[in-house]
């Protein structure tokens, strides 16, 4: 099967593949080489040259435009957060949402979604939990619950626990013909497949970067339309404010804010982890986000197939697959079994979530089904 890019080459850079057949990338990227070495300069320049923090935070702006390069966004669009959490607590918290008007939400959502927007209760904001079918969200059933006061479609795009890929393209027309902002958690997906939130008239994003981004967990990131450039943030720190005084002393009570999403950016950034996240890009280039998504979807298939042929259902239904494949495997002791054999998979639902990546193979996926198949029959 055509990858599209150099396999063994990237499996080299993940030196996991050599010792476990890991399929659990949903929960976290095993780190690659070139990403612990830029892990490992960082640190050898705060080591023997006392921390050049000039030096690092010169390196900020060439990362963020990269990265808005990923999702087809502007660099002002992009600020560095925590996590998938704090982004998305900073989007709930900055629309400007008033007491009665609604969010519409899947039932079932991850909590670090759902919470976000739960919070918002105290303020007089209703959260309306949308049960769907076995396709999720979708502009029909945003349109059946939508009325004149829904502000926000918030959602996964790709859920963790079932493996729903959303249609994003769908429901962002519904969102722009309603003048509703649509609020996507993006952690499953960046890196994963190709994304541009411009054409898909997302208003804001964000993602923690330790699963498709291939970082180890510290650092997220939170894009931010230009078309709400005048959102407040809810915390202010000295690096969203754009008219500091260079010696760092606050003289007046007028704060002017940094242009763009840079507002949302709560003092110092996590460097080493900006400086991963360069490396990591760097890699992502030179496979194609494009190439990683044929490559996994192509993997999906192919365990869609042996899991017909073995009558083992997926929780997700055929064409709302991406590459996290949830097995509704029967009875217990699957985990057991499979890291017995040296498989990383997680429990999801009383299931098994295997989770596909750019350095898996057919041949890892066929021995997962044969491995599957011996216990069944056994």
């Amino acid at each position: 099967m055509g990858v599209g890019y150099d396999l063994e080459a990237v499996r080299a850079q993940f030196p996991v593949t050599r010792r476990l057949t890991y399929f659990d990338s949903a929960h976290q990227s095993p780190l690659a080489v070139c990403v612990r070495l830029a892990l490992d300069a960082f640190l050898d320049e705060s080591q023997h040259d006392g921390g050049p923090k000039p030096l690092w935070l010169g390196r900020v702006p060439g990362v963020r435009q990269r990265l808005a390069d990923l999702i087809g966004a502007q660099a002002d669009e992009i600020a560095f957060v925590k996590n998938t959490s704090e982004g998305l607590n900073i989007a709930a918290n900055a629309l400007p949402l008033q007491p009665g008007d609604n969010v519409l939400m899947m039932a079932g959502d991850h909590p670090n979604n759902t919470y976000a927007w739960l919070n918002l209760r105290r303020r007089g904001v209703e959260v309306r939990f949308v049960e769907t079918g076995p396709a999720g969200l979708d502009a029909a059933a945003c349109e059946a619950h939508a009325d004149a006061r829904t502000r926000v479609v918030a959602l996964s795009h790709i859920t963790s626990d079932t493996g729903l890929c959303m249609d994003l393209a769908g429901i962002g027309a519904f969102c722009k013909r309603r003048g509703v902002h649509l609020v996507v958690d993006a952690i499953q997906s960046l890196g994963i497949l190709p994304m541009d939130v411009h054409a898909l008239g997302i208003s804001m994003l964000a993602a923690g970067c330790h699963k498709g981004l291939l970082l180890p967990q510290g650092m997220g990131m939170l894009y931010v339309s230009r078309e709400l450039s005048d959102l407040l943030p809810a915390y202010l720190a000295g690096s969203a404010v754009a008219n500091a005084s260079p010696d760092r002393i606050v003289r007046g009570t007028e704060v002017a804010l940094r242009p763009g999403a840079a507002r949302f950016e709560i003092g110092n950034l996590s460097l080493p982890h900006v400086h991963a996240l360069d490396a990591a890009l760097t890699l992502l280039e030179s496979i194609g986000v494009h190439n990683i998504a044929r490559h996994v979807q192509a993997l999906g298939e192919r365990l869609a197939r042996h899991m017909e042929a073995l009558g083992v259902a997926l929780l997700a239904p055929p064409g709302h697959r991406a590459h996290i494949h949830v097995l509704a495997l029967p009875g217990t002791g699957w985990l057991e079994y499979l890291a017995g054999h040296g498989v990383r998979v997680s429990p999801q639902r009383g299931c098994v979530r295997v989770s596909l990546a750019l350095f898996n193979t057919v041949g890892e996926v066929d021995r997962l089904a044969a491995l599957i198949r011996q216990r069944l029959d056994g």
